[in-house]
């Protein structure tokens, strides 16, 4: 852990933490709350423990604590990269053209969670606590700490709006993700009831095909995840990334202490064939949304994707009340499904001024092509008029 920097006239100050172990665990999660289960200490923990995240794969964490005296009123998890692989809004652009012009654009500061494309709240504060007061604390950090540039990535809609309030030289850049949103369906023949009769008829379609070929689906919460299912899904997992010529960014040692420290945001969708596991997709969920993250097949089967990764979620989300199902990133094919494209934005900060021009045109022209494809993606959703 740093120094604290030296308190400011509102008696707050700030360390950067050189791993999420060195902070409490009670007093960091009750700031984040379990809303957002990427957010929470035993997340970040896992993937800091199983080294996931370390200096050696380009993670160093530099998690952001602000104090009100010896009190914790303040979290945001934060690192410096000497890349830009896993985090899902990418400036290898930026990089590249920046360095063959004899800049440097590594390493970088990043307020985000690692390889976890979902959106959600990245600072955390404790109630009464003033946010612009304390995102104009960190943001002036920048120039002393010479810090080249920072980047904030999947942060919800207000939370960038308030960073912006704070510091408004920082630039926007806008992307698309496609989630699906319970409209009062009730079930997923209600869902289903929503749409137009083409596409309610392909889906159940989609869904008997899988069951033709004599695949079942079998939804395991928390502690029904034994080891046997956890190493069948590792191996699963794994497939998806060696189908793609590479090792998977996570490790088992991360799965098994997030199982162990987190199961009740756990959610394993296990695919069987004669009683035997052949596919998985393993899920986490907050209070009011689930989330898809991993996947992998050991065999080939038609439309078991779709039923696997979009449908059981759906259905999973009718059944326990929740009320968003974000299933990661991609897939225009998630339209027809029911999954409206959602508009998300990420934040950047760059000291040098002509990078900072550069950067800020290229968003703005950028911008303007997203907001148009959101648009037409809008209008391809399935659901009657």
């Amino acid at each position: 852990m740093t120094a604290p920097s030296r308190p400011d006239e509102t008696g707050l100050s700030f360390t950067c933490v050189e791993a999420i172990a060195a902070l409490p665990r009670k007093a960091w999660n009750a700031l984040v709350g379990d809303d957002h289960p990427f957010l929470r200490h035993e997340f970040l923990d896992a993937l800091e423990a199983s080294g996931a995240v370390s200096p050696g794969t380009g993670w160093t964490p530099r998690h952001l604590a602000v104090w009100r005296g010896d009190a914790l009123v303040g979290v945001l998890p934060s690192y410096d990269k000497d890349h830009s692989y896993g985090e899902y809004v990418f400036d290898w652009g930026w990089a590249d053209a920046w360095e063959r012009a004899g800049g440097d654009y590594y390493p970088k500061a990043l307020s985000a969670i690692p390889f976890t494309p979902a959106p959600g709240p990245r600072l955390a504060l404790a109630p009464g606590e003033d946010r612009q007061t304390i995102m104009r604390l960190l943001a002036d950090s920048w120039e002393t700490r010479d810090i080249l540039s920072w980047h904030l990535l999947f942060a919800d809609d207000a939370e960038v709006d308030d960073w912006q309030a704070a510091r408004p030289n920082l630039i926007e850049r806008k992307g698309v993700q496609f989630q699906w949103q319970d409209a009062g369906f009730g079930d997923f023949d209600g869902f289903l009831a929503a749409m137009t009769s083409r596409r309610r008829k392909e889906i159940r379609r989609e869904r008997r095909i899988v069951a033709d070929q004599g695949l079942s689906l079998h939804r395991l919460e928390g502690d029904a995840i034994d080891d046997e299912a956890l190493e069948h899904f590792y191996r699963c997992y794994q497939v998806t990334y060696m189908e793609r010529g590479r090792q998977g960014y996570l490790n088992f040692a991360f799965f098994k202490h997030l199982r162990d420290r987190l199961p009740e945001a756990l959610l394993l969708i296990q695919t069987r064939l004669q009683g035997k596991p052949v596919a998985a997709a393993l899920c986490l969920q907050g209070r009011h949304t689930l989330y898809g993250r991993y996947w992998g097949s050991e065999v080939v089967a038609d439309c078991l994707h779709f039923e696997a990764c979009y449908y059981q979620g759906i259905e999973h989300c009718l059944e326990k009340g929740l009320r968003h199902f974000d299933p990661g990133t991609q897939g225009e094919h998630k339209i027809t499904r029911g999954f409206a494209p959602r508009l998300l934005r990420s934040l950047h900060y760059i000291a040098d001024p002509r990078l900072h021009d550069a950067v800020a045109r290229f968003c703005r022209e950028e911008g303007a092509q997203v907001e148009a494809y959101r648009q037409h993606a809008e209008a391809l959703l399935p659901f009657k008029r």
